[in-house]
């Protein structure tokens, strides 16, 4: 018997046993690679065939063959032994321990005052109404009597979409407001319209405890004969009140925005601020709906009145939970969503 035939009955000898003894399959791979791998013990047998003398080449090269075989086989029969326990493993289900409890999250806190704001104009007859992200200016600021040298409508402070003008509407943004929303309402329907439009906005300010680049907002309308400010009073101070607390009570102060006339800011006086040493906070702005609003929009002069409001939803929240620093709502910081 020649070197090389002893050779491959040890390596052979060896294998068996060391493959009968792998305990998983790792291991099992590691011997794979170890005898019939590139570089393996076998492998390497059968490189040296070339150089043997030609009456040893077929002697050896059948044995070299047959030990591959029978490693081979020995190798699967023991990968399916071993994937066969692992099986068994996983399915053996001891009923009698304590079972795992599994941790529920929640909506997060603007998705439930978000719900909320919505529910409660829901029960004062308001449709939800919603429209694009990405607007163009004729809806955003023409529409809404808005002058072509507003400062809102610089680059400053719009995010402006790189992508060629509508011939008809002008340049693409995302949009500053909801507003156009309301525009969008109204061309397509006559008045009575009771609507709100909630959705989330863009505007260039840098981010602090008090400003983001992007947040939400609620917007509302209400276009009918013979609507006054005494129904947007009405309304506004109903919806606090039912979202904060009945002792809630809002005020008016003259203020100007291009699409209402006459426009006012919303002061807000609330238990949730008298507790944090605080009588009234601005909260909101509103107003009669501009005469050239309806105009751009098809409505007869003189028929309709109507007045529109809008806030933050985060501004909100943070009255109510009273968060100080509106990056919370960002950061997923899970021992903050939990108080909620």
């Amino acid at each position: 018997m020649t070197e090389l035939e002893q050779q491959l009955h040890s390596l052979r000898a060896e294998a068996e046993a060391a493959i009968a003894g792998s305990a998983d399959l790792p291991a099992l791979d590691q011997l794979k690679a170890r005898y019939l791998g590139r570089q393996g013990s076998v492998t390497g047998v059968l490189e040296k065939l070339g150089k043997l003398p030609k009456d040893q080449k077929p002697v050896i090269g059948k044995l070299a063959n047959e030990v591959k075989a029978v490693l081979t086989a020995a190798i699967a029969g023991k990968r399916e032994e071993l994937e066969s326990k692992i099986q068994n493993q996983e399915s053996k289900i001891d009923t009698t321990l304590p079972g795992r409890r599994h941790v529920l999250g929640h909506r997060h806190p603007l998705t439930q005052v978000f719900e909320r704001t919505v529910e409660i104009f829901r029960r004062m007859g308001f449709a939800v109404e919603d429209g694009p992200e990405v607007e163009t200016e004729w809806f955003s600021f023409d529409a809404l009597n808005t002058p072509a040298n507003h400062p809102a409508r610089d680059l400053q402070d719009t995010f402006y979409v790189d992508v060629p003008p509508d011939a008809k509407h002008g340049r693409y943004h995302l949009r500053p407001h909801t507003s156009p929303v309301q525009i969008r309402t109204m061309m397509k329907q006559k008045p009575p319209i009771r609507v709100v439009a909630p959705g989330r906005v863009f505007r260039r300010d840098e981010l602090d405890a008090t400003h983001s680049p992007t947040f939400h907002q609620i917007e509302g309308l209400y276009v009918d004969k013979n609507v006054s400010v005494a129904d947007l009073k009405g309304t506004v101070e109903f919806f606090f009140q039912q979202l904060l607390s009945p002792d809630t009570k809002v005020r008016f102060r003259p203020h100007f925005f291009p699409y209402t006339e006459p426009s006012f800011e919303i002061d807000l006086s609330s238990p949730h601020l008298a507790s944090r040493g605080k009588e009234w906070l601005e909260i909101a702005g509103c107003g009669m709906v501009d005469p050239n609003v309806f105009r751009s929009v098809g409505y007869p002069d003189d028929e309709y009145t109507g007045w529109a409001f809008g806030f933050g939803i985060e501004r909100i929240a943070m009255v109510m939970y009273g968060i100080t620093d509106i990056r919370l709502f960002t950061e997923n910081d899970v021992q903050f969503l939990e108080q909620f």
